[in-house]
């Protein structure tokens, strides 16, 4: 049974999780006309420490900070969506509807950065799920950690969809007054209708747009990261999403080519039969061209850029487009010269 669009969210159903053995599908006489949509709930992530490594060498950080787990932003394409099965949901609407929460993230990372174990490094928040989910307005995490950050001097690097992070542009300011704040702005369309499928619970383009001139305003190093890039559908849109953003004021762009690891090539493939039926075929074979045949290729190196011929095109057009909207490829580089241990902290950890 196909499920049906669920106003305001990216999923429509919650696939089976690849950890669990058994799984509940609904069929014709499993549906109920009036059911209520699914209700967003938060429950409290009680982990023991707060920044994570990775060592793959296709990614800019090692180290990472992430408040939340899930994301209400309901981002259909979302990569982050199969590591909600690690906590026993799905990659689905769970992953949008069910946040964990790390409501000691300013404390954990404050106690991480104290300790003399910790090397001063960029730590990259939303790497991951957005750290302005819209929960953020209320929980104000993310804030807490600038503030950590801010106090210690150690550089951050910020990639989001939400225009909320201008409502910490003052802490930004801080960091980057000592070269360790540097943000990017997620800009997949201008158009607003395709954008409130797509990516329902994001900020407008308008607005992302705005964010942008108020970081570059207060002195925020920013740029624009045009990802995911979607053969046949976002793609065309590429010199347009360069040149506002560059009038907007980023100094700077990168881009990465769709994805679809585990669970999400079901849900986005459905989200395409639901939205553009019409160009469903066209948009998967393209996808196809660009991973060798496949839907998702994990290969360190090509997992974000694709290959072939489809995959160059991308790329030059890219390259292209940031010439002559007047941006460059690489943002500022972050220093940790300026870091530092509040007198009395390293005490408190004894």
């Amino acid at each position: 049974m196909q499920p049906s669009a669920i106003p305001t969210r990216g999923a429509a159903d919650n696939p089976p999780n690849r950890f669990e053995p058994l799984a509940l599908e609904r069929d014709e006489e499993w549906h109920d006309p009036d059911e209520p949509p699914p209700r967003t709930q938060f429950y409290k992530d009680s982990s023991e420490s707060i920044i994570a490594y990775n060592d793959s060498p296709d990614i800019g950080f090692r180290a990472s900070v992430n408040p939340y787990r899930g994301c209400e932003h309901g981002c259909i394409y979302c990569y982050a969506r199969p590591t909600h099965e690690y906590l026993g949901f799905s990659s689905g609407l769970d992953f949008e509807t069910k946040i964990m929460v790390k409501l000691d993230a300013p404390a954990l990372l404050r106690r991480e950065l104290s300790s003399t174990r910790w090397e001063p490094q960029v730590i990259a928040m939303s790497g991951v799920t957005d750290c302005y989910q819209p929960v953020e307005r209320r929980l104000k995490l993310t804030r807490g950690c600038l503030e950590v950050l801010a106090e210690f001097r150690n550089p951050v690097g910020i990639v989001t969809k939400n225009h909320l992070v201008t409502r910490d542009a003052d802490l930004l300011a801080e960091l980057a007054r000592h070269q360790c704040a540097v943000v990017f702005i997620s800009l997949t369309t201008l158009d607003t209708e395709l954008r409130k499928i797509m990516e329902p619970r994001t900020a407008p383009p308008a607005a992302r747009l705005d964010a942008i001139a108020t970081l570059a305003q207060a002195g925020v190093p920013v740029g624009v990261l045009v990802a995911p890039v979607i053969p046949a559908l976002n793609e065309p849109e590429i010199p347009a999403l360069l040149t506002a953003a560059a009038k907007a004021g980023a100094k700077f762009a990168g881009h990465t080519v769709l994805r679809l690891p585990h669970a999400v090539a079901p849900l986005f493939e459905r989200w395409l039969e639901t939205h553009f039926p019409a160009r469903k075929e066209k948009v998967l074979n393209r996808l196809r061209d660009l991973r060798g045949g496949k839907l998702n290729d994990p290969r360190f190196g090509l997992r974000m850029s694709g290959e072939g011929i489809f995959a160059e095109q991308i790329h030059q057009m890219f390259a292209v487009a940031c010439r002559r909207a007047g941006i460059g490829g690489e943002p500022v580089q972050l220093s940790v010269d300026a870091f530092r241990r509040p007198a009395g902290r390293q005490m408190s950890l004894f």
